[in-house]
């Protein structure tokens, strides 16, 4: 399997930050009540994480292994408030609805594990990409866990879409369900509820593939010990 092919696979699927690490879950939670809210978060953070992965890439030879940790967060600190400003210019009425949660940023341990454990370690090109997939794995959860809680809670989609593309997109508003609303899936229960329904899924489809690919090597349920969350890399 080729590098850029295993980096593809582990930030979206096999070592994502939601799913598997579990890293980052206090806005996946605490955001993912809508579509656009969910949407808005997942891009903040995938040019954070691009961003302070191809800096730190560079910069490695030349920050000492002592000071690195908070050197890391600086870096992150620096792409967190740019990408804030730019929320707060071109996307205001969302920028006030996330509200502490894009400063929150800095402190998503996805960002800095990565910036740690690769970015550190490798070339600017392989730490870029490594950014780029591990920042759209974990938009793809957030924006899955928004369509789920908002469809089950509110009987909607892509309500509110006019608060990040403005107002031509205030009809792209899916009614599915008039005057619904189920407050379980709209308050944090919810979102826990719909983020271990994901993790199980993602269990499941990861054990039917083991399945089919090696029949014979597969150890009975009832004599193996298994990580909930899969394998972190």
């Amino acid at each position: 399997m080729s590098q850029w092919r295993q980096l593809t696979r582990e930030g979206l699927w096999s070592n994502n930050p939601a799913l598997v690490q579990l890293l980052g879950l206090c806005p996946l939670l605490a955001v993912s009540g809508s579509v656009v809210n969910a949407l808005g978060l997942a891009i903040a953070t995938l040019l954070v994480l691009v961003g302070a992965s191809t800096t730190v890439s560079l910069l490695r030879h030349q920050v000492p292994s002592a000071v690195r940790l908070p050197a890391f967060v600086m870096i992150i600190a620096a792409f967190v408030t740019c990408a804030e400003l730019l929320m707060a210019a071109y996307a205001y009425p969302l920028y006030q609805v996330l509200g502490i949660f894009i400063p929150l940023i800095v402190t998503n341990c996805a960002i800095l594990g990565r910036a740690d454990a690769f970015a550190s370690r490798q070339p600017v090109l392989p730490a870029a990409v490594d950014g780029l997939m591990m920042g759209l794995g974990f938009g793809a959860v957030l924006i899955v866990m928004g369509a789920i809680r908002e469809l089950l809670g509110q009987g909607t989609l892509f309500s509110g879409m006019a608060l990040l593309f403005g107002p031509t997109a205030a009809s792209w508003q899916l009614t599915v369900v008039e005057n619904y609303q189920f407050l379980f899936f709209i308050l944090p229960p919810g979102a826990f509820f719909v983020a271990g329904l994901l993790i199980a899924l993602k269990n499941v489809l990861d054990q039917r593939r083991a399945t089919r690919a090696h029949p014979a090597s597969v150890t009975p349920r009832s004599d193996r010990r298994v990580r909930v969350t899969g394998t972190i890399k």
